[in-house]
């Protein structure tokens, strides 16, 4: 299936409120994307904001997700036009913004993501437009098969949730438990009544507007992923590549201090 129509598939499932499934990597090596579109994922994160990856190995990301089935929607590190243009350049399917506190500030990103009439984007010939041979394709197809994603992570967010989930360009939201805790004033009680009700603001928007609504689970299972779907979210990330590696680790702590008591 050609970039357009996977594309395509994605944004519809997400209008549409169909359950999505993603991966999240924030170690740089190709390799672990590569493993992950094994998993059949429909798209693959990349965490700009908290790793030092950088564009170089985004475009490389990117590349490695779409050879393997899946597409790559990488969150950037902030609201900033240059690496926004640059990482679709490089072929990203789409954005996911953090921090996305008001309509004006999701107004500017969709300015800086989508091409005229629906924004701002420049044009230009690069790996995104096949390098030129799939040119006319992308830019006409673009904004009908893009999809955005706004992260809500503290209380503006919270307190304009319901405007920013009916702008027409934002496809989702996602809630942060984390950030939300510590702009609620609970830092790191992700699971305090405070957090809990500010996530169902969230995801009670969406629904009202017809929009996805996503989180991410640390330690996925068939039962936990289910009840996450069940509470009204709509699209999961399993997990990441360094909560896996640090579980892993946790694991292997205890056993090696086991392993040398005896």
């Amino acid at each position: 299936m050609c970039l357009t129509n996977r594309r395509k598939e994605l944004k519809h499932a997400l209008r549409t409120r169909k359950r999505v499934l993603a991966a999240w990597t924030s170690l740089s090596h190709p390799s672990i994307t590569e493993i992950f579109t094994r998993a059949d994922v429909d798209f693959v994160g990349i965490d700009i904001e908290h790793s030092t990856i950088s564009l170089e190995q985004s475009r490389d990301i990117i590349a490695t997700s779409q050879a393997g089935g899946s597409l790559c929607l990488p969150r950037i590190a902030s609201h900033d036009m240059e690496s926004i243009k640059r990482l679709l350049d490089s072929g990203a399917d789409g954005i996911i913004a953090p921090m996305v506190s008001n309509v004006e500030e999701a107004q500017q990103l969709i300015d800086w993501i989508k091409f005229s009439p629906r924004g701002k984007r420049s044009f230009g010939v690069a790996r995104a437009h096949g390098y030129g041979f799939d040119f006319q394709e992308y830019t006409s197809s673009w904004n009908d098969v893009s999809s955005f994603i706004v992260q809500i992570e503290n209380v503006e967010g919270i307190n304009n949730i319901d405007e920013i989930a009916r702008l027409n360009e934002v496809d989702g939201c996602m809630a942060g438990p984390y950030d939300l805790s510590g702009s609620l004033g609970v830092p790191g009680q992700i699971d305090s009544p405070e957090v809990k009700a500010a996530c169902q603001k969230v995801i009670d928007a969406c629904k009202a507007a017809g929009k996805a609504c996503g989180t991410q689970i640390v330690s996925p299972t068939v039962e936990n992923v289910t009840e996450a779907f069940e509470a009204g979210f709509t699209f999961i990330v399993l997990s990441s590549d360094v909560f896996l590696l640090w579980k892993w680790a946790e694991q292997q702590q205890a056993l090696v201090k086991q392993v040398r008591a005896n």
